[in-house]
C-alpha cells in the first residue's frame, strides 16, 4: 500500500482517539474529585501528577521508539520479527519501572521541597505521590502494548482497555477519595491508589486479550525469549532520543507549574482546571497524530516515501477540522464545561480567561502535532528530538520572564502554548521540507 484513504486513516484513528478519552478520565474524574475537597488537594494532585507523568514519559518515549520499529517491520511484513521487538521491550520497562521506583523512595520527599514552596502542597504533594509512583509496574508494561497494537495497526484493543481502566478509576476515586463502599476515606492518598488500581487493572486486560485474541505464531508472541540486549540496544537506538524528548517536554510543564505554584494557592488551582481541560482538547490531535506516526513508518516500510507529505497533509486538515469544533463548544460554553471540576464561582470564573487561551493554542497543536509526529515516523527520532529542545527553550524562557519575573496572571502564562506551538508547527515544516529524510533505515 503506498496510500491511505481517509476511511482508513479513520479506521485507525478512531479506537486510539475513544482510548485516550477514555484514559484521561483518569486525569478528568482524579481533578474533578478532588476539586470538591479543597484548592490543596487540587495543587497536590498537580504537583504530584506532573511528577510522576515527567517519569512515566521516559517509558512511553521508549515504546514510540518500539512503536516505530513493529510498525516498519509490519509494514515490510515481517511479522515475526514483531514479538521480539514487544518482549524485548518490556523487559526493559519492567527493569526501568522496578528501578525508577526504588529511586523515588529516596528522592521523592527532597525533590518535592525543591519545587512546592507552599508547606500544605508540599505535605498533600507527598501523600498523593508516594501512592501514585507504584503505578510504574504497571504503566511502564500497558505502554508496551500500546505500542503493539498501534505499530500492527490492530487499536480497537486499546478503547477496551481504557474503558476498563476508566471505569476501575471512577468507581475506586468515588470509594477512596470520600470513603464510600465500605472502603476508608483517604482523600488525596485515595486519588492516588485509584490510579494505580486502573493502571493495574488494564495490565490485566491486555494479557487476558493477547493471550486469548491474538495470533502468537504470526507475530512471533508464542513464547517469552531470554533477555537479549542486542535488541534492546536497537530498540534504544531509536527510542533514545524519543525518550529523552518526551522527558523534556514534560519537564517543560513542570517549569510552568513551578512558576504557577509561586503566585499561590488559587492561581495553581485554575491551572490545575484549565490543564485539566486542555489535557482532554488535546486528545483528537493526539490520537490522529499517534496515527500519522505509525501510518508514515508503515508507509515508508512498503516503499511509499513519496506519499508521506500527502498523507501528513490529509492527516492535518482532519485534526484541524475536528479541533475547530471542540475548540469552538468549550469557548462558547465554558462556564459549563469548568463547573464538572468546581462548584467555587469565584475559581470557576478565574478560570474562564484561560481556558479561552487554551482553545486558541489547540487550533495551532492540532496541525503541529500531526507534522512533528510525522518526523518521528521516519524513524529520525533524533532530529525530532533536536527541533523539540530548540522550541523548549523558547518556551523555558518565556515562562521564566512571564511567570516568574513579570508574575503575570495564569491567562497570560497560557500564552506559552501558542509560542510552543507555533514554533513547532514551523519548524517541523521546514525540516520535512528542506531535510533528507526520505531514507532513513531502521
Amino acid at each position: 500500500m503506498t496510500t491511505y484513504s481517509n476511511k482508513e486513516i479513520w479506521h485507525v484513528t478512531y479506537p486510539i482517539f475513544l482510548g485516550l478519552i477514555a484514559q484521561n478520565v483518569i486525569n478528568v474524574t482524579d481533578t474533578a474529585f478532588l476539586g470538591h475537597v479543597s484548592e490543596v488537594a487540587l495543587g497536590a494532585a498537580a504537583m504530584g501528577g506532573l511528577l510522576y507523568i515527567c517519569f512515566y514519559t521516559v517509558a512511553f518515549g521508549f515504546s514510540v521508539g518500539s512503536q516505530i520499529l513493529i510498525a516498519r517491520r509490519n509494514g515490510e511484513g515481517n511479522y515475526r520479527a514483531v514479538g521480539p521487538i514487544m518482549w524485548q521491550g518490556s523487559a526493559f520497562s519492567l527493569i526501568m519501572a522496578v528501578v525508577l521506583l526504588g529511586l523515588m523512595y529516596f528522592i521523592a520527599e527532597p525533590l518535592i521541597r525543591l519545587i512546592v514552596s507552599s508547606d500544605a502542597i508540599f505535605e498533600a504533594t507527598c501523600e498523593f505521590y508516594v501512592w501514585r509512583v507504584w503505578g510504574f509496574l504497571f504503566a511502564f508494561l500497558n505502554v508496551m502494548f500500546r505500542a503493539l497494537y498501534i505499530g500492527i495497526t490492530q487499536t480497537k484493543v486499546l478503547t477496551m482497555s481504557a474503558v476498563v481502566m476508566a471505569l476501575v478509576n471512577l468507581v475506586f476515586n468515588y470509594a477512596l477519595v470520600f470513603g464510600r463502599l465500605g472502603m476508608p476515606e483517604m482523600g488525596v492518598r485515595g486519588a492516588a491508589l485509584a490510579s494505580v488500581i486502573s493502571e493495574a487493572s488494564s495490565l490485566v486486560f491486555y494479557l487476558v486479550y493477547t493471550y486469548v485474541k491474538v495470533d502468537h505464531r504470526k507475530y512471533g508472541l508464542g513464547r517469552i525469549p531470554r533477555f537479549d540486549g542486542g535488541m534492546v540496544l536497537r530498540i534504544l537506538h531509536i527510542s533514545c532520543f524519543t525518550m529523552v524528548q518526551y522527558f523534556f517536554s514534560m519537564g517543560i510543564w513542570f517549569v510552568f507549574f513551578i512558576a504557577l505554584e509561586r503566585l499561590g494557592q488559587r492561581q495553581l488551582a485554575v491551572a490545575n482546571i484549565v490543564r485539566s481541560v486542555y489535557v482532554v482538547l488535546l486528545i483528537p490531535a493526539q490520537s490522529l497524530s499517534t496515527t500519522a506516526n505509525t501510518l508514515v513508518s508503515n508507509l515508508i516500510g512498503a516503499g511509499g516515501v513519496d506519499h508521506v507529505m500527502s498523507l501528513l497533509g490529509k492527516i492535518a486538515r482532519m485534526s484541524f477540522l475536528i479541533m475547530i469544533i471542540c475548540a469552538g463548544l468549550c469557548a462558547l460554553f465554558p462556564h459549563a464545561i469548568l463547573s464538572v471540576y468546581t462548584n467555587e464561582a469565584a475559581l470557576l470564573e478565574e478560570s474562564v480567561s484561560s481556558l479561552y487561551v487554551v482553545c486558541a493554542a489547540m487550533l495551532i497543536a492540532s496541525v503541529a502535532n500531526i507534522y512533528f509526529n510525522g518526523i518521528s515516523g521516519t524513524g529520525n527520532t533524533q532530529a525530532a528530538l533536536y527541533l523539540e529542545v530548540f522550541v523548549l527553550v523558547f518556551y523555558a524562557v518565556y515562562i521564566v520572564v512571564v511567570g516568574m519575573v513579570v508574575q503575570a496572571p495564569v491567562s497570560i502564562c497560557f500564552t506559552t502554548e501558542l509560542v510552543y506551538y507555533s514554533l513547532m508547527l514551523t519548524i517541523s515544516l521546514i525540516y520535512l521540507k528542506k531535510a533528507k529524510w526520505q531514507n532513513k533505515k531502521i
